[in-house]
């Protein structure tokens, strides 16, 4: 692009939390090249990423027509696909949508605007860079700035045979410790407090890089809580892979509370012919011993997990067994999905395209069944904070209404449910100390103290 031009932009984001990262990279990369961002007005853009998941067919179709969308609405701007399914469907998307102005992939979203100089010079390229973000200075958050999520590894070596992550992000690229060090504390002294540290396993991080080098999670962990022992923040972790689940880490929750007993492990199944069938190493037996452990060191832990019903090699047997360990494990929080077939992986090479039809209808209300019965496990596990108090932090001031609407630790943003605080003057931002009187439904309620 001629250097007397300068480019406004606006990204749609699609996905999941580490697609949120990587959109605000790209948004941080091309400020820094002097574009000038259209945070909330996309008639005001010369140019449109649609920034694109492509995880599971109803991820893929939502993409897809989120770029036709955007082509439509749109017909005199130029309109880009990133993201997954840009890095997945690289070649076949041009052709899908010659509308297109350009394909960017997603394993290094800081690269964006090499690729934006040759499309506002008229070209339609199609690039997809390897490499890791580079840690870019973010300043323009998707979510509540107060809280903000911190990717510290991208791709995943497990290569579970359902999954599309290796085909889409790659073997497992580790961060360096330095960088997402410098970021963290930056996103600190910005005045973030809620740190949610995602990745496709964050009990990977650094395995990548060699053995006996120190770095791993809770190397890194532990230095951030170091550089800033005063501060006041919490530490959440996001996908913590349940075969390879680090004990140290509870250690490490025990002796410094900035770090939340809130763990994420997707143990997808129990029962043995599923999860071998999977590509997974475990067992009923084994993941109800680490549930119990979590809970025996860290009573008030909190345990998050998703299940995947449906997937080839599951009888009625396996599936009750699935039901009994729902039982028995007693989640806190829990997402349930249905088994899609997803190309190229090897579950779907394993099955013709007729057994997967005749498994969706069964596979959803299989879902459904899970999905009601967590509703009451939810609720039980949640009425032990009633009488309880618990620092809040402040999302939404409700308006014309003494009430706001925030978030306690074992609430992870934007899927776990609320608190509702009652009370004059409660400002976003604010964290405030909170007795909680009542449930309703996942949402707790409570007034100040």
């Amino acid at each position: 692009m001629p250097d007397n031009v300068i480019g406004t932009f606006y990204v749609e984001n699609l996905g999941c939390a580490k697609n949120q990262v990587d959109a605000e990279v790209m948004i941080a990369a091309l400020r820094r090249r002097g574009w000038t961002y259209a945070a909330d007005d996309p008639d005001a853009a010369d140019l449109i990423i649609v920034n694109t998941c492509g995880f599971i067919r109803s991820a893929q179709e939502e993409a897809v027509n989120a770029l036709l969308g955007a082509r439509r609405d749109y017909p005199g701007k130029r309109v880009i696909a990133a993201g997954c399914l840009a890095q997945r469907w690289s070649a076949e998307l041009p052709e899908l949508i010659p509308e297109l102005d350009g394909v960017f992939g997603n394993r290094a979203p800081q690269r964006v605007g090499e690729m934006l100089d040759a499309v506002m010079d008229g070209g339609r390229p199609v690039f997809t860079p390897d490499g890791v973000d580079r840690g870019e200075r973010r300043r323009d958050f998707f979510g509540f700035d107060r809280s903000v999520f911190v990717k510290i590894a991208d791709g995943c070596n497990h290569n579970c045979r359902y999954c599309a992550i290796p085909l889409i992000k790659g073997p497992l690229k580790s961060r360096p410790a330095d960088e997402v060090l410098a970021e963290t504390l930056d996103l600190i002294d910005q005045g973030v407090f809620e740190l949610n540290f995602v990745a496709q396993d964050l009990a990977a991080y650094g395995s990548d890089v060699g053995e006996g080098v120190g770095v791993g999670l809770d190397t890194l962990l532990r230095r951030i809580l170091a550089a800033r022992p005063e501060g006041d923040f919490r530490l959440r972790m996001l996908y913590l892979h349940p075969d390879d689940f680090p004990r140290s880490l509870l250690d490490l929750m025990t002796s410094d509370p900035r770090v939340l007993p809130y763990l994420d492990i997707p143990f997808q199944h129990a029962a043995v012919p599923v999860l071998r069938a999977m590509g997974r190493r475990g067992d009923r037996r084994t993941y109800l011993d680490l549930v119990a452990e979590i809970r025996d060191r860290l009573p008030d832990a909190v345990i998050r997990s998703t299940f995947l019903v449906g997937h080839p090699g599951e009888r009625r047997r396996e599936f009750d067994e699935l039901r009994r360990f729902q039982e028995e494990a007693a989640l806190d929080w829990l997402g349930v999905f249905a088994w899609s077939r997803e190309d190229g992986t090897a579950a779907a090479r394993d099955q013709g395209p007729l057994a997967a039809r005749l498994r969706a209808p069964a596979a959803r209300r299989r879902r459904e069944i899970l999905e009601a019965r967590q509703q009451s496990i939810t609720g039980e596990r949640l009425d032990r904070w009633i009488g309880r108090e618990l620092r809040v932090l402040i999302e939404e001031p409700v308006a014309g209404e003494d009430l706001a609407l925030g978030r306690s630790w074992f609430q992870a943003p934007e899927v776990d449910g609320s608190i509702v605080v009652h009370g004059e003057d409660l400002t976003e931002g604010d964290v405030v100390d909170v007795r909680i009187a009542r449930r309703t439904g996942v949402d707790l309620q409570g007034v100040p103290r």
